[in-house]
């Protein structure tokens, strides 16, 4: 079973709620205007007082996207399991949408592509796969998150 939701949170909860659900293979990929962190196994230390406006983790069980919205933040879940507490379902004319995941081999830039202005950053065992989310009525893509591939 998968699991599309959102949420309202204020600062100091996006970083409860990234805490409670990250674990041993979670990583982060923070957006500023100006800037990247690129993957990252960490979250800074100033993120709690100064969070980015824009961001995701991610591991083999779900990705949290947060993007600043007024004094908070809207969270969408997209998760390889069950909802986390009081996510709403994404949902369509009053019904709440059924999921099937499909997950795909995903390859990162190296580190040498100029394409970013400080290069593209991120953890050289990572072994990362994209989650496609499918409405199960219609077939149709709706949203591709990054995971974590198990280690086989």
């Amino acid at each position: 079973m998968s699991f599309v939701g959102y949420k309202n949170i204020s600062s100091v909860e996006l970083k409860e709620l990234l805490t409670q659900n990250a674990n041993s293979n979670s990583y982060y990929f923070l957006r500023w205007v100006d800037k990247v962190s690129g993957i990252v196994e960490e979250l800074p230390s100033t993120f709690e007082q100064s969070p980015s406006p824009e961001g995701q983790m991610f591991n083999s069980r779900l990705e949290l996207r947060w993007e600043k919205k007024g004094s908070g933040f809207e969270v969408l879940l997209l998760s390889n399991g069950d909802s986390l507490p009081e996510f709403s379902a994404i949902k369509e004319n009053e019904k709440e949408l059924k999921w099937e995941t499909e997950v795909r081999d995903a390859y990162l830039y190296q580190p040498t592509v100029t394409r970013f202005p400080n290069r593209f950053k991120y953890p050289n065992n990572l072994k990362i796969a994209q989650r496609y989310f499918k409405n199960k009525k219609t077939s149709t893509v709706h949203f591709i998150a990054l995971t974590v591939q198990e280690k086989q």
